[in-house]
């Protein structure tokens, strides 16, 4: 890593040009959330807006803390965690190995395309009935709901990377000889990483709206249940607090793998 006083002056201005548009960008994230909750509270305050149909943030941290306090907030964030984790680290990994098999095999990704387009195109709610008879009413109908929403995503974005290699890259290796091993390894699964990058992102969200899909159909516990409670005895304070959790939770697992495209990044250089 070089030092700073081997840059140039002209490169010290655009380091410090950056780092400054850096704050700014953060400052003016945190302030406009600040602001939008300030304002909440306040019309909440003035009832020109009805706290019982809205709630406002004072409302909802003090329901959070109440939950907490029961201990029923960490079990229930435990199970949704839980089967969004497993949901999202199944697809993820059947993806990429249906993905490479489909690049391997042109006629088996001509066979298997429409059927990719039409599944992703289908209503997985649908299904629904038909997964609780097949996994029954517990964490397993869950996580096979989160799988069946993520993983099309993922293998249609994950071939859609490995479809895009560079063709003359390709004509180059054939050209010294290489098998097609040798340019998936080499080539294709080494270009193909920030690709792998951005699925991982889109599959954050996507096993988190399977998972609490999934709850909203059959579950006894997880913060998709709280919400569907909290919204059949019209606690609305309930409903809100559950998806402020939600919330945070998905923002700091997209975090990791926020962490993770840097550690990429920082070893391709």
């Amino acid at each position: 890593m070089k030092n700073k006083s081997s840059y140039s002056p002209q490169h010290l201005l655009y380091l410090r040009k950056i780092k400054r548009e850096t704050y700014l960008v953060n400052f003016v994230r945190i302030a406009i959330l600040v602001v939008g909750l300030l304002v909440w509270e306040l019309l909440a305050r003035l009832n020109v807006i009805d706290s019982f149909i809205t709630s406002c943030p004072s409302k909802i941290f003090s329901t959070i803390y109440y939950l907490a306090l029961e201990d029923n907030l960490l079990y229930h964030l435990s199970v949704t965690l839980y089967e969004t984790l497993l949901g999202f680290i199944i697809s993820v990994i059947f993806a990429y190995v249906i993905a490479l098999a489909l690049w391997w095999s042109e006629r088996l990704r001509k066979i298997l395309e429409p059927y990719l387009v039409v599944l992703n195109s289908l209503p997985k709610i649908a299904l629904g009935p038909i997964i609780i008879v097949w996994c029954g009413s517990g964490s397993k109908a869950i996580i096979f709901m989160a799988i069946l929403i993520t993983i099309i995503v993922a293998i249609i974005s994950l071939l859609n990377g490995f479809m895009a290699t560079d063709e003359d890259k390709i004509t180059l290796l054939k050209s010294m000889g290489a098998n097609k091993f040798q340019i998936l390894t080499k080539l294709v699964v080494p270009g193909s990483l920030p690709t792998l990058i951005n699925t991982l992102k889109i599959s954050v969200g996507m096993s988190w709206i399977g998972s609490i899909m999934g709850e909203y159909l059959v579950s006894r516990a997880g913060l998709g249940y709280l919400i569907v409670y909290g919204g059949q005895v019209f606690k609305l304070d309930l409903v809100m607090a559950s998806t402020v959790v939600l919330c945070f939770l998905s923002a700091f697992m997209y975090f990791f793998v926020s962490i993770l495209e840097k550690i990429v990044i920082k070893n391709r250089k």
